[in-house]
């Protein structure tokens, strides 16, 4: 029997499976890195051990560091969740060498399945419809469009489409380099790539003694960079007959390579019905609780009750409804999916009816890594945290899950949240119109346009004015009755200006014995007017505006969509300017490349860094055409978020 357990893993992953330990009774291990000194999954943990530094490779990604906080903490089994370790044979082997009970799949079909290469070649030999693989050297112009891949890891980390022949030796190059940085693994491969097609993936369950469940299927079709933001259970794609077919093929495979314990096995299934192996996920998946809460089944638990020697039941459980999961990620999606830094002010998803575990009944689920005051670094994967609805139907469980987003309070990072509640509530998707280029064909300029137009961010922006100005009043220390800005003669009025999604908004009003007066906005008048709360009545409607309010930031979240500003203010500090053209790194990172040199002339668009964060390349591009100026780093240099990179001075021409 388990009695205490190291998950070796961070962030919300590391969070769900000691949700099962403590269920179980089983005590728990956390491992972090100094990033992670004050994450969530340290507290929750009964004892918590630490891999100095922050990098991956010296802390998760160190098998002997991970194992000494095992022996110090006097652990008797190891978990190591998604990611990270979890696909490392010689760490499954290091694990069990060290007397201790590893909770995952044996060694030799980790091994078997780490190669895509070689998983294809096993897989073919078993039965299981396959794509052929391609010589990246052979490549043809009638090979034609393919797709470069890396042969270990996932997570789209190494993948490349490639439409034109000259394209495919910088994709290569650059799957390669991806590659090697985020699985220690330079090898890639490439095959056809199927256009309009479906990514499905059957859950698979085997214990120790011949028994395999294949759980149904999950689809996974919507993804940005070749990695899943929606995924749900059922697939909407597959019938009774197809899913019987699909389901084999994975029991099929589970049984080519002895598998024990959860695991995915992924297809590519095409518009004319037919489907192709991708992988086998010798792990658990980020979308388990799809899963989980169709069939009724806790995973974890059963991962830990198969490596207990537990039998499976002889015939899984019955599915019941419809699950849709997303995953929240600090990003911008229109600014090529950028990913985001820094403190997470506020985390807040009202109606969630359980963390961590199946709801009792129809209901909201919430997985997440992160809470309010949480700090969001460079160093690992930018996803917060998964939201799943769990309905009767596909169409009930949509819109559950878009009404949570919708209301949730997400302050202080930019973030996929308006990008996921336009796909839930897009006609396409509703109807099951999805594949794997959905977010192409759709458009980002219509799925990553913000949920507050320019009418909300204008309102809101008053809202904003008037908590602020509460806020002031109820910090006074004489006459914090008066209103803000009274005056017994009318002068000018009073103003507060904000940077908003679209530039400098100037509020305008005045706030006397006859109510709010305020040009932009004729016949509104104010309900009452917090520091937290604006209520504001318009056309005879009551509409509430929530305000939150730090170092400069202001967050207002209403039903017309949220938006942030930052308060404008009175008196600029001129040290504060920043010289016009320059080139700011976005985010913290390694610069990888330069791609240009001092005194080049550059268009405008043209990359000329390449910046590593967050297990990415990041291409940062000349803000406009010129002269490069200035150019302040070099390959290999960490620069921090809003570092002057370059300067770009104009032309004449």
């Amino acid at each position: 029997m388990i009695k205490r357990l190291l998950v070796a893993n961070r962030g919300e992953i590391a969070r769900r499976v000691m949700r099962a330990c403590r269920d179980l009774g089983v005590g728990t291990v956390a491992v972090f890195s100094d990033a992670d000194a004050d994450a969530p999954h340290v507290r929750e943990a009964d004892v918590a051990g630490r891999l100095p530094g922050a990098a991956p490779a010296d802390t998760y990604l160190s098998a002997e560091r991970v194992l000494e906080a095992a022996r110090a903490a006097g652990a008797d089994a190891v978990h190591p969740g998604y990611g990270f370790l979890s696909e490392n044979a010689e760490f499954a082997r290091a694990v069990a060498a060290a007397g201790l009970t590893w909770v995952g799949p044996p060694p030799a079909a980790i091994e078997a399945m780490g190669s895509k290469i070689e998983a294809k070649k096993l897989m073919a030999a078993a039965g299981v419809p396959v794509l052929p693989e391609l010589d990246p050297d052979r490549v043809t112009e009638d090979d034609l469009p393919l797709m470069v891949k890396a042969s270990a890891g996932g997570g789209g980390r190494g993948m490349r489409v490639v439409r034109a022949r000259a394209e495919l030796d910088g994709a290569v190059a650059a799957a390669r380099r991806e590659a090697e940085s985020a699985f220690g693994d330079p090898a890639v491969f490439c095959e056809p790539l199927l256009e309009h097609a479906r990514h499905i993936e059957v859950q698979i369950l085997a214990d120790a003694h011949g028994t395999v469940w294949a759980l149904g299927e999950r689809e996974c079709s919507v993804q940005r960079r070749h990695q899943k933001i929606v995924e749900e259970a059922p697939s909407s794609a597959v019938r009774p007959g197809l899913r019987d077919e699909l389901c084999r093929a994975a029991v099929d495979a589970a049984r080519a390579i002895g598998y024990v314990g959860a695991g995915t096995v992924e297809f590519m299934l095409a518009p004319d019905g037919g489907f192709h192996f991708l992988e086998v996920n010798t792990r658990l998946q980020v979308e388990h609780p799809v899963t989980e809460c169709v069939y009724g089944v806790d995973l974890v638990r059963w991962q830990l009750a198969v490596a207990e020697g537990a039998r499976l039941p002889e015939a899984p459980p019955e599915p019941r409804g419809h699950a849709i999961e997303v995953r929240l990620y600090a990003e911008d999606p229109a600014l090529d999916w950028r990913p985001a830094g820094g403190v997470l002010r506020t985390f807040e998803v009202p109606g969630v009816d359980a963390e961590f575990a199946v709801p009792a009944s129809y209901g909201l689920r919430l997985d997440a890594g992160v809470e309010s005051g949480s700090a969001v670094g460079v160093h690992y994967d930018p996803m917060l945290a998964k939201l799943i609805a769990w309905g009767p139907s596909r169409d009930a469980a949509a819109r559950r899950l878009a009404a949570a987003l919708r209301g949730a309070r997400i302050h202080g990072l930019t973030t996929n949240r308006d990008l996921l509640v336009r796909i839930l509530e897009d006609g396409a998707f509703l109807a099951g119109d999805t594949d794997t280029g959905y977010l192409e064909r759709v458009g980002l300029d219509v799925l990553a346009a913000p949920l507050a137009d320019a009418a909300a961010v204008r309102v809101s922006a008053l809202a904003a004015a008037l908590a602020g100005a509460a806020a002031e009043r109820a910090s006074a220390r004489v006459q914090g009755g008066l209103p803000s800005g009274w005056r017994n003669v009318r002068s000018r009025p009073q103003r507060r200006s904000f940077e908003g999604p679209g530039g400098t908004i100037d509020v305008d009003y005045h706030l006397g014995r006859d109510g709010l007066v305020c040009e932009a906005f004729p016949g509104t008048s104010v309900v009452s007017a917090a520091p937290h709360e604006v209520v504001l009545e318009r056309g005879g409607l009551r509409e509430t505006f929530a305000v939150a309010a730090a170092d400069g930031e202001v967050f207002v979240d209403s039903r017309f969509g949220p938006v942030a500003f930052r308060a404008v203010p009175r008196f600029a500090d001129p040290s504060d300017q920043i010289a016009p053209g320059s080139l700011l790194a976005p985010m913290p990172g390694t610069v990888v490349r330069v791609e240009t040199e001092r005194g080049a002339r550059v268009a405008e668009g043209q990359a000329l860094v390449v910046l590593e964060a967050m297990k990415m390349e990041h291409r940062i591009a000349a803000p406009a055409a010129g002269t490069v100026a200035e150019l302040n780093v070099g390959a290999g240099q960490q620069v921090e978020a809003g570092a002057v990179l370059a300067v770009i001075e104009g032309t004449s021409e």
